[in-house]
This record gives C-alpha cells, structure tokens and sequence, in this order.
C-alpha cells in the first residue's frame, strides 16, 4: 500500500511538471485543440438552437478540455476517463434527479457523490463528470426534459467531438503522444516514424 502510495505521488509530480513547463510549442497546440473542440460544438449549438436553448454546450466541457488539451498525460484526461466519466455521470445525475427531482439540497449532493463512487469503481475517474451529474439535476428549462436523452446529446455528443479534436491536435507533433497507453501509442509511433523517414528520403 505504501509502494502504491509513493509512486502514485512520484507520477503525480511528474505529470504536474511536465504540464506546467513554459513551452509555447505545447501551449500553442493546446489552445488550438481547445479551440476547436469547444468551437465546434459551440457551432453546432449556435446553428441548431435557440439562444435561449443552451443545451448542447454544458459547462463541464469546459473544464474536461483544460485536461485532454492542457494535461494530456494525466491519467484523469485519457480517453477512457473522459467518455466513461461524463456517461457515467450523466446517468446518475438524470437518474437522482428522476428519483428526487424537487429537493436540490439532496439530489445535488447525491447526484456527485454516486458519480464520484461509480467512477472510482469503474477506474474512469474524471473530474468534470461531477459537474455533469450537477447540472444534470440543478438546470431548469430544457435540460430536465431531455430525460436520459440528455445521456446521449449533449454528453455523448460533446464527448466525441471534443475526443476527437483531442486526438488530432494531441498527436500532431512527434513530442505529444495521445492517450498515453501503449495499445495506442504504437500506431503513433509508427505513423511518426514512418513521417520522420519520408523527410530523410526527401
């Protein structure tokens, strides 16, 4: 328990300093990546709603882009823990919200708590989702309406989207790798290599 403890810290301060370094490089492709992730689905909020109708871009996105482009090697970020975490979430918050849908000050609290719980269990811990459950049972107008539909569109939606900008603009360069798991990284890295040749051959 203590070895896990340790090197949990030891990964942790890596990852801090790793993130917090002053490479204009990294900042550079972490504010296009944000911003084309959020701009598209703001687009598509922009262009299918009404401004009245703020549905399809929650504020918990904001908050999952400041991981998948800003802290891309966190464990928090990949892609596992960004679906899984707001799904997840989303779920229980249309649920407790379904179940106690008149008294905030027990179906707000209960809503984070079980998406906290259920993330933890199922290893896709990311911090935004909480938000997501939150919103899912404090929103008034047309988010309680959606139902479960609010699962797929505009959390599932949203997800995607912004997974795959994070994809694109995440693994543009040969210095950022996105995810960080192996079964992923070895396409990358071939793809990389494969780019790095053609220039010598050239």
């Amino acid at each position: 328990m203590r070895k896990t403890i340790k090197r949990t810290l030891r990964v942790s301060k890596y990852v801090i300093y790793r993130e917090t370094l002053v490479d204009y490089k990294e900042h550079f492709w972490s504010f296009l990546g944000a911003f084309f992730g959020i701009g598209i689905i703001a687009f598509i909020q922009s262009h299918t709603l009404s401004v009245t109708e703020n549905i399809f871009l929650i504020g918990s996105f904001g908050a999952s882009s400041v991981l998948i482009y800003g802290a891309i090697q966190s464990p928090l970020a990949q892609p596992r823990n960004l679906v899984g975490g707001h799904i997840i979430s989303a779920l229980v918050g249309v649920t407790v919200y379904k179940l106690i849908p008149d008294i905030i000050w027990l179906s707000a609290p209960l809503a984070v708590a079980f998406s906290i719980v259920l993330m933890q269990y199922t290893k896709t811990l990311h911090p935004p989702g909480g938000a997501t459950a939150l919103i899912a049972v404090s929103s008034t107008g047309k988010i309680p309406e959606l139902g479960y539909g609010y699962v797929l569109s505009p959390v599932l939606t949203g997800c995607i989207i912004l997974l795959i900008a994070a994809l694109f603009f995440n693994n543009i360069t040969s210095t950022r790798r996105y995810p960080v798991h192996s079964l992923f990284r070895r396409p990358l890295k071939r793809k990389h290599t494969h780019a790095q040749n053609e220039k010598i051959k050239r």
